[in-house]
């Protein structure tokens, strides 16, 4: 088993107890299946164009982006390409209208490296994948800070317990790999689901409004 990601886990949960222990011979033999056969990163048009419009404060680059995937719709013959640029389209559109200034502080943003070998945390003798889209570090009220979000999706979205599991990671792994340094700030510590434009921060999780699902379900997968 080289890595399991959070949407394994998720996946994992959904399963009723005779899938499961399928599920889980096929994360050792490594035969894990991304949500949409069709090869490559499904979502990578829209997930880029946000990436990088939250990274550099431009909106812009939505527009265009949207022009991108409209010619793509225009050229394309083969219906599932189609809707798959469709799908990507639908979600840039949507981000248009959604403020994403909110879920970084309102000060200068220093993006931090995020090193491929510390891209996997090791949870109760599990290798788990943590890789956000950004992580910033800024200052505030002479406190040194480190932030990140995550951005993510797939078809039909998450339950925001399931969104919260992408929160929990994040946290960890800044908790990690940035704390000697830097107050890992929970607000800023943002998983987004872009299929719903819903965002979860770990100060929901410390509240209790969200609950911590990523131990149990690494216990249930172990036991498997």
């Amino acid at each position: 088993m080289k890595k399991v990601t959070v949407k394994n886990l998720i996946e994992f949960r959904g399963k009723n107890e005779r899938t499961k222990i399928t599920f889980v011979h096929n994360l050792k033999r490594d035969k894990r299946k991304s949500e949409d056969s069709s090869g490559g990163d499904y979502w990578i048009s829209c997930l880029s164009a946000i990436r990088n419009s939250f990274r550099l404060d431009d909106e812009s680059l939505l527009d265009e982006k949207i022009k991108l995937l409209r010619d793509k719709i225009e050229v394309s013959e083969i219906k599932r390409i189609k809707d798959q640029f469709q799908r990507n389209l639908d979600i840039v559109n949507n981000f248009k209208d959604f403020d994403l200034k909110h879920l970084k502080p309102n000060t200068n943003l220093t993006f931090l490296k995020q090193p491929k070998v510390k891209s996997i945390l090791d949870i109760k003798g599990l290798p788990i994948e943590a890789k956000p889209c950004h992580i910033y570090s800024f200052s505030e009220n002479n406190s040194e800070e480190v932030g990140g979000i995550w951005f993510i999706t797939k078809l039909n979205g998450f339950k925001k317990s399931e969104l919260g599991m992408f929160t929990d990671i994040l946290y960890r792994y800044l908790d990690k790999y940035y704390s000697k340094n830097f107050y890992v700030n929970p607000d800023y510590c943002v998983a987004v689901d872009l299929f719903n434009a819903q965002e979860i921060n770990y100060s929901d999780i410390k509240s209790g409004k969200i609950p911590i699902l990523i131990d149990n379900t690494i216990d249930e997968l172990k036991n498997l």
